[in-house]
């Protein structure tokens, strides 16, 4: 019989897994507000994931950070833009093929960071410490720190960009 927090690790997971795919694949509107909406379920699932593994720090700035302040923006740009589903953009071969590019790229740089992937240097993290999660993250792996600030800067004119109408 598995543990209680296997059983709340797989409920975490497939609602992390269900909410992101609702978020892309919206089968009950077609409005970017849902799919915010289901964006948010999937933050907060994923920060119960981090509690599992006794990460209350990251947990937390998950909630506060990306939940709470990122998505308000999102939310604010899309409501500001407030579009009909008819006035939106219609999607070209450029636009799906630069996105397909795009998708293709981080998935093989996500393949080959968890190939190339090392485990931490042993014994410098202490469970549910932040000084020493502060240094790893601004010494060793500040560049990817960088590239995610990057990442949420171009979700978010990706956002304007898709909810925008075309000018005729």
């Amino acid at each position: 019989m598995p543990a209680f927090t296997d059983l709340l690790f797989y409920a975490f997971a497939g609602l992390a897994l269900l909410f992101g795919f609702l978020c892309v694949a919206n089968p009950f509107s077609r409005s970017p507000v849902t799919s915010a909406m289901f964006l948010v379920l999937t933050i907060i699932a994923l920060a119960g994931l981090f509690i599992l593994l006794h990460a209350f720090f990251l947990a937390a700035v998950q909630i506060l950070v990306y939940a709470g302040a990122v998505m308000v923006l999102f939310l604010f740009v899309i409501m500001l833009l407030d579009l009909k589903e008819e006035d939106r953009r219609k999607m070209r071969g450029f636009t799906i093929g630069a996105g397909a590019l795009a998708v293709v790229a981080i998935a093989g740089i996500l393949i080959r960071a968890v190939i190339a992937a090392q485990p931490l240097a042993q014994g410098i993290l202490v469970e549910g410490e932040t000084k020493p999660l502060g240094k790893l993250l601004f010494t060793q792996y500040l560049l990817p720190f960088e590239v995610m600030s990057l990442l949420l800067l171009v979700a978010m004119v990706g956002v304007i960009l898709l909810s925008k109408k075309e000018i005729k």
